[in-house]
């Protein structure tokens, strides 16, 4: 009976470790679109809003889902509270770190997202649009690679769990 439910514990383990594995690929392109479509919303907030970059910031956080909507709300709240003691790249750049580990993205994606704080909040409103038009165009270029990652190894995760789970299973018997 003891052996039995060990056993029943492994296949579960085993196949939710699988599971979770899968729904980081799963996640991954649908959180990028979710950028892209944020950093769309901060041009049009800077560009034609004229918005105060910690407002425009807090609008953005308002149109994305989390995780994601925590890095801009997170980033609007240390330029507000930071006002003259940091600047909007070191606010940024602090928000990024903070808010990464809860996302399914990669170490390329959050490079480009670093990069774009160097030109926030520090040079003319179209310097700046191009700086976010760059960077959603790199976004939108990780996507296509994240969906095809996401076909390719969503099913096997999903399945190496549960049979991985059953070869231990297999084996303790």
């Amino acid at each position: 009976m003891l052996k039995l439910f060990g056993a029943v514990l492994i296949m579960f383990a085993g196949t939710a470790y699988g599971f979770f594995r899968a729904s980081r690929y799963a996640r991954r392109p649908r959180e990028l679109r979710h950028l892209a479509h944020a950093l769309t919303t901060l041009e049009s907030e800077i560009v034609f809003g004229v918005t105060p970059l910690p407002a425009a910031l807090k609008r953005v956080a308002s149109a994305v889902p989390a995780p994601l909507s925590e890095l801009f709300l997170s980033a609007s709240g240390k330029l507000r509270e930071g006002v003259g003691e940091r600047t909007a790249d070191e606010c940024w750049k602090a928000a990024v770190t903070e808010a990464w580990p809860y996302t399914a993205l990669r170490d390329a994606e959050r490079e480009t997202m670093l990069s774009l704080g160097a030109s926030l909040g520090v040079t003319d409103r179209e310097d700046q649009a191009k700086h976010i038009r760059l960077c959603i165009v790199q976004l939108q270029a990780e996507e296509i690679s994240a969906r095809d990652e996401q076909a390719r190894y969503e099913k096997m995760w999903r399945s190496l769990g549960a049979l991985g789970a059953a070869l231990v299973v297999i084996l303790m018997y």
